[in-house]
């Protein structure tokens, strides 16, 4: 009797086929059994009643292992990767006359059946499969006939076996060699520093073999040893290879609240990276690399929670890497517009749109005065809508991709929940230059006015160098140093199709703060509003107030707002410890009072008489100017992110305010409130100041300048 074993890598697409020759292969008498890589009960049933079939052990079943190997093996290997140690298949194998592929997807489990078992005839199809049967059943008398150079496996097979388990070992050795029970070894470390840097180790084994080893160092808790180790082996990398082994170590570091001193080494290979990816037109490739490199050198350890950072010490040489690369060029290309923005005609209201609901803070004055104008028609888009949030999603992947290909399905989608709200607008307002500006100018804005306002926070991230300037018309800034930085950390932002700048100060309704302070005693009061962000630095006020109580006692500071909030990273955890510390003493006999968050700002300021603003950085500093409207004495540490540049807190606010060190703040603060008088009469002046300088009642003539008025140069 003859048998026949086929083996199916995909399901049918025409099962009544397979059907029909099963029921041939019956009517002769034929045993026919069939080996499925598919549950074959949901996808053949017709098959299970005519043959024995049998699925193929599942990965699960298989071990992590075979997920692993079958995960790099190529799809048309994958069967033979779950036949090959199934007893089923080595059993029905050995006593089947007839080996039988019935797609691509099997030829190469039978090529292995076959080799092994040679008595067999080994075909593709069905058709093949009838005839082979058919031959043998004319001359069966042949076919019992053992011939001695059939018996077995082929020498192939066991040269292949051989080489397989000798390979199977290498790699059980290396995997325990290496892993992290391993590496928790001295000499095992020691041993693997040498071999990574052994001569003749091909470039692509030696950055795997690295890779691995400081991997498992790291887990195991040897940050040194995986350190010196990389440090080691990238000597004798290129500089696509060296960047990802030195990947975990700067993770590492940053996981500790440090920056890495290799961490641009990283930045430039991974933009290397995607380089050679968008050489090769494969922008989809080269997307993670450029996410890569903005995660770290945007990262808030490096710009954010820290007493510097390095785009504000040399925007241009910080971010020369990605200025320079191809994959920086790409994002950085103009796409411009195809009409210029058009100046709303006579005869209707002056549409203006507005972005809201990302964060609102500063926009309330704005919104209330356009809404309210005659002649003016305002629209809000909140981006917080359940029908905007899709086009929203995994926002800034989506736009480094539209960037790096010059079109994407998202922008289409930008364009078709956007658009409408674009032809209907003249001018549309979009405040913090985030999210919402990077996807707005991946459609063209057709004739309708672009604005964009830009704080500090987004100076210091990537959101600029994912706008297209060239679709925005007017880009404003809050303060002249916050314009000299970003204009040096973006080139473009100067380029001929960039856009008009301007320098409006923020929206600020100051009349509502003016009142009454409590008692004259009001004047040895400290206030410090806003501690939420490291860059408040409050352990800087901490320091002006042990300066003032060394000589009178009588002095206190005032903290209102939330907390910082240790969890957000290691590098605030270990400011807050040091910050808590301090507080401890101070907070015990009186002299520090935390009042935490209050929607009542002005009435907390009643009993304010300086006012402080200890920040590292500020594109203005609100909290300060609307305690200097109170009637507080301000007091401005000359913020050391823009200290010393030709514009910073020294040319924001009158120069006396403005001090250097904590013993200058002492100073100035005991020379102001030396008598009630000289105290009142220091706050009466800085309230005056602010008031006809930045009170809403002065600049929304700005404001109404910019948006109402047809446009002119930049300010």
């Amino acid at each position: 009797m003859i048998e026949i074993l086929m083996v199916m890598g995909t399901v049918p697409g025409r099962v009544a086929v397979l059907t029909d020759a099963l029921e041939q292969f019956r009517a002769k008498g034929v045993i026919v059994r069939v080996a499925t890589t598919f549950d074959p009960v949901e996808n053949t049933p017709a098959a299970t009643e005519l043959a024995e079939v049998h699925r193929l052990p599942t990965s699960a079943e298989l071990g992590s292992r075979f997920v692993r190997m079958a995960k790099r093996a190529n799809p048309a290997r994958r069967p033979w990767l779950r036949a090959q140690r199934d007893p089923w298949v080595r059993r029905h194998a050995k006593r089947a006359d007839v080996l039988v592929a019935l797609d691509a997807h099997a030829l190469h489990t039978v090529w292995h059946l076959a080799q092994r078992h040679r008595r067999a005839d080994a075909v593709y199809g069905i058709a093949p499969a009838l005839r082979a049967v058919e031959k043998r059943s004319a001359d069966p008398a042949r076919y019992r006939r053992p011939r001695l150079n059939t018996t077995g496996p082929a020498p192939v097979v066991l040269a292949s076996a051989t080489r397989s388990q000798t390979v199977d070992l290498a790699k059980r050795v290396f995997e325990m060699s290496t892993g992290k029970r391993a590496m928790k070894l001295g000499p095992v470390r020691w041993f693997w520093q040498g071999a990574v840097t052994a001569p003749g180790l091909p470039e692509r084994h030696r950055g795997r073999i690295a890779r691995r080893v400081t991997g498992n160092m790291l887990e195991s808790g040897h940050a040194a040893s995986a350190k010196r180790l990389a440090l080691a082996a990238q000597g004798r990398l290129g500089p696509t290879t060296r960047g990802p082994l030195l990947d975990p170590i700067v993770d590492a570091e940053l996981s500790q609240g440090k920056v890495s001193e290799h961490l641009m080494t990283v930045v430039r290979s991974h933009l290397k990276l995607a380089d050679g990816f968008l050489k090769k037109r494969n922008p989809g490739k080269a997307e993670p690399h450029v996410l890569r490199a903005f995660n770290l050198m945007f990262h808030r350890i490096v710009q954010f929670d820290g007493t510097t950072s390095p785009l504000a010490e040399d925007p241009e040489k910080f971010l020369a890497p990605l200025h320079d690369s191809e994959a920086g060029r790409a994002m950085a290309a103009p796409r411009g517009r195809q009409s210029p923005a058009a100046f709303p005609p006579a005869g209707r209201p002056h549409r203006m749109l507005f972005f809201t609901g990302l964060n609102d803070n500063f926009l309330g004055p704005i919104l209330d005065r356009y809404e309210a104008m005659p002649g003016v028609e305002v629209r809000r888009l909140n981006l917080r809508e359940e029908s905007i949030l899709p086009v929203l999603s995994n926002g800034r992947t989506n736009v480094v991709q539209h960037l790096l290909a010059g079109s994407s399905k998202r922008a289409d989608e930008v364009q078709e929940a956007w658009g409408p709200h674009l032809d209907w607008a003249d001018t549309v307002f979009v405040d913090w230059c985030n999210l919402g500006a990077a996807m707005l100018t991946m459609i063209d804005p057709g004739t309708t006015r672009v604005v964009v306002r830009l704080h500090s926070f987004e100076a210091f991230s990537w959101w600029p160098h994912l706008t297209d300037w060239s679709r925005v018309d007017d880009l404003v800034f809050v303060s002249e140093h916050l314009r000299d930085l970003a204009l040096a950390a973006v080139p473009r932002l100067g380029a001929p199709q960039g856009p008009r700048t301007h320098m409006i100060n923020n929206a600020m309704e100051l009349h509502r703060y003016v009142t009454p302070k409590v008692s004259a005693d009001s004047r040895f009061t400290l206030g410090l509003v806003g501690l939420s962000s490291l860059a408040k630095d409050p352990r800087w006020a901490l320091a002006v107030l042990r300066e003032l109580r060394r000589r009178d006692e009588r002095y206190r500071l005032k903290l209102i707002g939330d907390a910082l909030d240790p969890k957000l990273s290691p590098a605030i955890e270990a400011y807050v410890r040091e910050l808590d510390a301090e507080l401890a003493e101070l907070e015990s006999s009186g002299a520090v009072v935390r009042t935490g968050r209050t929607d009542d700002v002005p009435g907390a300021l009643t009993d304010v008489g300086v006012i402080l603003s200890t920040s590292l950085r500020e594109s203005f500093h609100c909290a300060l100017v609307e305690g200097a409207a109170s009637g507080a004495v301000p007091v401005v540490r000359d913020w050391p992110f823009f200290a010393g540049r030709p514009h910073s807190a020294r040319t924001l606010f009158p120069s006396d305010w403005v001090v250097g060190t904590p013993e200058e703040a002492a100073e100035r603060i005991l020379a102001l409130t030396a008598s009630e008088e000289v105290w009142r009469e220091a706050g009466r002046a800085a309230s005056a100041h602010v008031l006809s300088t930045w009170d809403w009642s002065v600049t929304q003539k700005d404001f109404d300048r910019l948006l109402l008025e047809p446009p002119a140069t930049a300010d």
